[in-house]
């Protein structure tokens, strides 16, 4: 090894989650893929209630149907704005995105369930608090896999 080589030993979980912590990078990150997530909120509850309300269908058609527009606008922001990730490869970046998604909507779907079916809570909060459960889990997953540089 040559004296300008320096041994890195792995960080452990702990570490990399400290350090992850400390970066004004993740934080900026976060602060915009919430405001991406918001407009992608106010989409999904938009069409939500225009497909729920506006056309008569079931909820749960409507929340597929949310979830369709809003993940289309917030692929798009997410890999312009929020990470950066004009790079890579778009429609990998879109699959891994998309896996991500589709987890997160099945989440809040089972949730939404719950809140209407069992808690009785109406609709259109049912959808809105469904959704605000799986975001941090989704930040997580788009962060550490749809958009690794």
């Amino acid at each position: 090894m040559s004296e300008d080589a320096v041994a890195v030993a792995p960080l452990s979980g702990r570490a990399r989650v400290s350090r992850g912590l400390r970066s004004r990078e993740n934080w900026v990150a976060l602060v915009r893929f919430a405001l991406v997530g918001a407009s992608g909120y106010v989409v999904n509850l938009a069409v939500f209630a225009l497909v729920v309300h506006g056309l008569g269908a079931d909820y749960r058609l409507g929340a597929a149907a949310a979830f369709a527009v809003a993940v289309t606008n917030n692929f798009a922001w997410n890999r312009r704005w929020t990470f950066d990730a004009r790079d890579g490869h778009a429609g990998f970046q879109a699959a891994r995105f998309l896996i991500v998604s589709g987890l997160a909507f099945a989440v809040s779907l089972g949730v939404l369930q719950l809140l209407v079916a069992g808690a009785a809570m109406p609709k259109l909060p049912a959808q809105a608090t469904a959704i605000a459960v799986v975001t941090p889990f989704s930040f997580l997953g788009n962060k550490l896999w749809s958009f690794v540089p």
